[in-house]
């Protein structure tokens, strides 16, 4: 394995931008030795004291307020793009063509038009690309997928999922450019996209989508003059408004290849709720259980379980779980874990990507692919058509689209 740095930057310096930053410095204390160390570059963000901030706190060598800067260094070799949807199209083409590896987060991005345009461009690429679907790398989200594909759970007839949080509840929230763009791009496209990806890791691929609804409970929002961060609160007094384009809540059911159904809802104004995700899967044998919340534990109840005693019980998340026993460095039940070591070890996984180490090496599975962020999109679209059409069944078995790249 080459000893030669990789020199890594991350554009965009708000609470995502800064966990990836964290994430590439820690990359090399979990799972295998061996990969190419990281040289922690550059952070970039239009509003420079947080970049200068953000380089700081996580040990990065330089600041800059221009992610031009990043694209036109030689010497960065991976970039996180971190930054709102509509940019992250002209940011990745351009660092594909100056032959950066590119992790851009999650949704790919603000159109599909844009979306397919980044997945073409990763088909002719000579770099590594991802799109950020973090709880892929969840160690009880990826304990409850080996549960259904080993048939623990018998045929899987349900799935249950829910993303709530309430970043918008709040009236008093400025006009950002996450309540900006059609119907579907607002709750739906911001943790409804994690709400997708997660299930079709769990229960494989959505084959159609159906009941859709969508509504936008704050119709304006105060216009801020200066820069905020997501949440900020202004003084409404003397604000001017502009009106809210997308949803704040989204509902949906859905049918897997497998048979299963599916129910799903996401919100961005669920009062009290900071950042809830819950599933449930149930099949003939058993059911299972997780909680962001209780992010170190399921609750499985299945037919292992005495004649008169089932019912759910607790399992720790534990070394016999995915990622955990060389994910964490006091692994064992009781310790527990975050959303924040999703991100590290999506970055191990992308530089093992860098580094061509394969599953056969040892290597984790591979990080969702721009194609991967695409098909996100296209059902995410699926669903906005179906709740225009007042809810009618829309088919996503195919996806010419997708097809076509």
């Amino acid at each position: 394995m080459s000893t030669t740095p990789l020199s890594v930057a991350v554009i965009g310096a708000g609470m995502a931008g800064t966990t990836h930053a964290n994430a590439w410095r820690q990359v090399g204390t979990v799972f295998d030795l061996g990969l190419p160390p990281v040289r922690l570059h550059t952070i970039a963000d239009a509003h420079l004291p947080f970049a200068e901030d953000a380089a700081q706190r996580y040990g990065y060598e330089r600041a800059v307020d221009d992610w031009r800067v990043v694209a036109e260094d030689p010497e960065i070799d991976i970039v996180s793009i971190v930054v709102g949807n509509a940019l992250h199209r002209e940011i990745a083409e351009v660092l594909i063509r100056a032959g950066k590896h590119v992790l851009c987060e999650k949704p790919l991005a603000d159109t599909l038009e844009s979306a397919r345009a980044m997945a073409q461009a990763e088909k002719e690429a000579g770099v590594v690309t991802a799109v950020g679907f973090t709880y892929r790398r969840n160690a009880a989200v990826a304990e409850l997928a080996k549960l259904v594909a080993e048939g623990h759970l018998g045929e899987i007839n349900h799935f249950d999922g829910r993303y709530w949080c309430d970043y918008g509840v709040d009236p008093a929230t400025p006009m950002a450019w996450r309540y900006k763009g059609p119907m579907g791009s607002g709750a739906l496209g911001d943790v409804g996209s994690h709400l997708i990806d997660t299930a079709e890791v769990i229960c494989g691929p959505i084959v159609s989508v159906s009941g859709a609804a969508m509504m936008t409970s704050i119709k304006e929002r105060p216009v801020a003059t200066g820069h905020v961060t997501r949440g900020t609160a202004l003084d409404t007094e003397n604000a001017t408004y502009e009106p809210v384009e997308n949803d704040d809540v989204a509902t949906f059911t859905a049918h897997f290849a497998n048979g299963a159904v599916g129910t799903f809802s996401c919100s961005r104004v669920a009062w009290g709720l900071p950042n809830s995700l819950m599933v449930d899967v149930l099949g003939t044998k058993g059911r299972v259980s997780w909680d962001l919340a209780r992010c170190g534990e399921i609750k499985i109840d299945d037919v292992n379980s005495p004649a008169g005693l089932g019912g759910a019980r607790r399992v720790l998340v534990n070394p016999d779980f995915p990622y955990f026993a060389r994910g964490s460095s006091m692994a064992f039940g009781g310790v527990g874990l975050t959303q924040i070591e999703q991100f590290t070890y999506q970055a191990h996984a992308f530089l093992q990507q860098v580094a061509c180490l394969t599953l056969e090496q040892g290597a984790l599975p591979r990080c969702a692919s721009f194609a991967d962020g695409y098909r996100e999109m296209l059902l995410a679209d699926a669903v906005a058509r179906s709740a225009a059409a007042g809810g009618a069944a829309v088919d996503v078995a195919d996806l010419p689209e997708l097809a076509s790249l």
